[in-house]
């Protein structure tokens, strides 16, 4: 059997309202725990909320590290979302876990000065895309997308930083290589700016 769009699940949750979204849109995503049917797919959502310790250890016993590498080197279009994106780098210092390493880099946790700003960072804040990429065109200045995060994705090399947010600093929105695109804020809780960059994950064909 291949299924147009597989979420992957690996017992991270919130893989339902990403189900519902991609329906929003005129998709039909099934979720799988299955790596041979996320080596089928057409395409892949790594969705994902919780702690990256418990999410490796997930991927790793259900064999979902391996097919998520290999679909990702077949040049599927791969899509992750917050703890998705998070554990796709090398490294996490959420419990000091190695993660998948599709992209160079390091996911960090948010430590701040000013006491009024609380972690996680919850809520609406502008996205502000950097480079160019097909899931980021049309988001114009003051377009907001929702955040739920404790830790953000930072990328080795400047070429895998998309998108930026601000939380009393600037940290890495969106990140992408290749075939691989992955956004930190919530596309499924997002609204109208969230569904369309869904839309254009469903009509992409991995190519930036």
């Amino acid at each position: 059997m291949t299924d147009s769009i597989v979420i992957i699940d690996y017992d991270a949750g919130n893989l339902r309202s990403v189900q519902r979204a991609c329906a929003e849109v005129g998709a039909a995503a099934v979720i799988s725990n299955d790596p041979q049917r996320v080596l089928a797919a057409e395409r892949v959502i790594f969705p994902g909320v919780g702690a990256a310790g418990s999410a490796m250890r997930s991927l790793r016993r259900t064999g979902l590290d391996a097919a998520l590498r290999q679909a990702v080197e077949a040049g599927k279009p791969v899509l992750g979302i917050c703890l998705g994106l998070q554990i796709s780098l090398d490294h996490s210092e959420e419990q000091n876990t190695p993660t998948l390493g599709l992209i160079p880099g390091a996911t960090k946790r948010f430590r701040l000065d000013r006491p009024e700003l609380k972690v996680p960072h919850m809520g609406w804040n502008e996205v502000r895309p950097v480079r160019a990429h097909p899931l980021l065109e049309g988001i114009a200045p003051g377009d907001e997308f929702y955040f739920v995060h404790a830790y953000y994705p930072a990328p080795e090399r400047e070429a895998n930083l998309y998108a930026l947010a601000t939380y009393e600093g600037d940290f890495a929105a969106a990140v992408g290589q290749g075939n691989y695109f992955g956004a930190q804020f919530h596309p499924e809780k997002s609204g109208r700016f969230g569904l369309r960059l869904l839309r254009r994950f469903i009509d992409w064909d991995g190519q930036c």
